[in-house]
């Protein structure tokens, strides 16, 4: 009786330790022979409206299906970190919270087929390291965002069939084999699965990644159904994907002006890469390793499919030797090209040339460097930065500034007691005094030539070496912490400041190693106004429009005289030859007739004139003038004509 007792007692605290089983929900252990177990459960309830929250915590597989749950509440699920496999398909679920699926650190599999959900947290897939099947067969998506492609990297089943999908991101075909560079593999475990079916694709430049990759072979790429076909638009309505051609997609294609560099230390450097592509692409910088560069770049389309980008380096160190990615991209494909950085130059931790040590009353050992003063300084020189489209700017000269004394060098100072002086070959030691120091300074520093983004600084140095090393820093009166710092050389006299702003107070200072206790020499200078220059431009126009109102109608004037002299000329040497030819042949004449004499009658008498018609005028005489001179005829002769 004892015994069967301790038994029954034994027996129900064995069933207080089993895991509790919700109530709509089915639980099975999964024993094997090793003594070793899993656990599924399965929630297939028609009333279950909520996700269960009360299941076994050594749950590794949850089944949640054909129920009116309608949404995933946020860490629905953390509490079963054993759990591998979720499944909540052909349910009602509309929402799912970003934070659902949080602490499910070694879930594998993620199945939500058969819901209603219209947008699904992507950034949520990051809970799930170990995710390898996402499943969102026949819901509502209408579109994956671009950030969407980060978090399906590790996946390899990825099903999106039977949705409303009309376009994939590029970044999300890149992620896949060929475009993620991954070469072709036998093995099968590294088969990419893909359910891209029954989707309303448009069939655009967007999607030609996807085409293309449809019509692969041999690629660790599977797609659950080869018979992919466009919507739209209306002229590929129906078409396969094998079979379709865009016409408007064109792949980038980028060009640099060289593809080896080399340039001095300390100069200014612009590599310039060139892309074109429809649509327009897209360009990024990059060195070697992936990371990008974080120097100033200048991109521009100057039209459609075109795109250029210069990488402005400054003042190159040896660091930035090396290779440049420009990398240009569009929705139809990738392409890119590099240039190769050479620094030449001597570095400022070269190796040190032989030490002259020298010994100091108090036994301490004094290291000083023959041929230059230390500590060592080394200047460098860049030169303005100019808008030039890509190339190499003029090399910087990298020197070792010498101290006062020439040869003489003196180590550097041991608390408040001077040094000794090592002296060099051929040189005397000597200290030089402060008062032994020559004067130098900078004098009249002024600017000319202001526009509204440019000034010419001049300046005159006393005391100092043309090739000495000369800083110069501008910045706005309002805003001295945005200085602009530029090295140059006391010898130039002239210097070029450039992208000024407009109507703005700026202040330049000059500082030249060696001049009087380094004082800054300093000059304040007001750039243009655009508008005076527009002002100007303006009353030039105005005035060439006025000259052009007067000069035009002259020019015209004169060109239309010139032109009726000349065709009156013409026509006076074709006509001339008739117009005397009618002077000489037709003639007028009279007519006379003989009157009756008289006795008395004079000789003058005896010839009377009549009017002639202007018809016998003009008749042309063909008698000579001593055949036309009439002689004394009777009363009865007929009238002679005279000419």
């Amino acid at each position: 009786m004892y015994r069967l007792l301790v038994a029954q007692v034994l027996l129900s605290c064995w069933s207080v330790a089993q895991p509790f089983c919700p109530s709509q929900c089915t639980c099975v252990y999964h024993g094997r022979s090793d003594g070793t177990g899993s656990r599924s459960v399965l929630c297939n309830d028609p009333d279950m409206s909520d996700i269960p929250v009360n299941v076994p915590l050594d749950t590794v597989k949850l089944r949640v299906e054909k129920t009116a749950v309608r949404r995933v509440p946020t860490e629905a699920f953390y509490y079963l970190s054993e759990l591998r496999y979720l499944w909540i398909t052909y349910n009602s679920v509309t929402s799912v919270d970003p934070g659902s699926f949080y602490n499910l650190k070694v879930l594998h599999e993620l199945r939500l087929d058969g819901n209603m959900i219209a947008t699904f947290p992507w950034e949520s897939l990051k809970e799930m390291p170990s995710l390898r099947t996402l499943d969102l067969h026949n819901n509502r998506l209408t579109s994956i965002p671009v950030e969407a492609a980060a978090y399906l990297v590790n996946i390899t089943y990825l099903d999106i069939s039977s949705n409303k999908l009309t376009t994939l991101p590029s970044d999300l075909v890149d992620i896949w084999p060929p475009f993620s560079g991954i070469l072709p593999s036998a093995n099968a475990s590294q088969k990419i699965v893909l359910g891209l079916q029954d989707n309303p694709w448009y069939c655009d430049c967007r999607i030609s990644k996807l085409i293309e990759l449809s019509k692969m072979a041999s690629i660790p790429v599977v797609l659950m159904d080869q018979v992919l076909t466009c919507s739209g638009p209306e002229n590929l309505a129906g078409v396969l994907f094998q079979r379709a051609e865009l016409d408007q997609c064109l792949k980038p294609s980028v060009m640099v002006s060289a593809t080896k560099i080399t340039s001095s230390l300390g100069s200014n450097v612009l590599l310039r890469c060139d892309a074109t592509g429809f649509p327009t692409p897209t360009l990024l910088w990059t060195r070697a390793d992936g990371t990008a560069v974080n120097n100033t770049v200048v991109q521009e389309s100057p039209g459609e499919g075109v795109r250029w980008s210069i990488l402005s380096l400054h003042i190159i160190t040896f660091k930035d030797a090396g290779d440049y990615h420009c990398k240009a991209k569009n929705v139809a494909g990738n392409a890119e090209a590099y240039i190769t950085l050479s620094v030449d130059g001597v570095q400022t931790s070269t190796p040190s040339p032989p030490l002259n040590i020298t010994k100091r009353p108090d036994d301490q050992t004094v290291t000083s460097f023959p041929g230059t003063r230390t500590p060592l300084y080394t200047t460098l020189t860049p030169a303005l930065t100019t808008r030039a489209a890509m190339t190499t700017m003029p090399p910087l000269t990298t020197r070792k500034s010498p101290g006062p004394g020439g040869g003489i060098q003196r180590s550097p100072p041991a608390g408040d007691k001077p040094a000794k002086i090592q002296q060099s070959k051929g040189g005397k030691g000597s200290m030089m005094s402060e008062k032994s120091k020559k004067k130098v300074d900078l004098k009249d520093i002024e600017v000319v030539e202001v526009t509204s983004d440019t000034a010419v600084l001049l300046w005159r140095a006393e005391g100092l070496p043309s090739n000495a090393p000369l800083t110069m820093f501008y910045f706005p009166y309002d805003a001295k912490d945005d200085k602009e710092t530029v090295d140059a050389e006391v010898g130039q006299g002239k210097l070029l400041l450039e992208y000024l702003m407009p109507n703005q107070v700026y202040t330049v200072c000059l500082v030249a190693k060696g001049s009087v206790s380094g004082k800054e020499q300093c000059v304040d200078f007001t750039t243009l106004d655009n508008g005076e220059e527009d002002g100007q431009n303006k009353v030039l126009m105005i005035a060439s429009g006025i000259a052009c109102a007067f000069a035009v109608p002259l020019i015209v004037v004169l060109v239309y005289k010139i032109i009726c002299l000349c065709c009156k000329g013409n026509r006076s040497r074709n006509n001339g030859p008739d117009d005397d030819l009618s002077k000489e042949t037709y003639v007028k004449f009279e007519t006379l007739t003989m009157k009756q004499r008289t006795l008395n009658g004079q000789a003058n008498d005896l010839w009377a004139r009549r009017q002639t018609q202007e018809s016998e005028r003009m008749l042309l005489c063909s008698r000579s003038s001593i055949d036309s001179q009439m002689t004394y005829k009777s009363d009865s002769s007929r009238s002679e004509y005279l000419c």
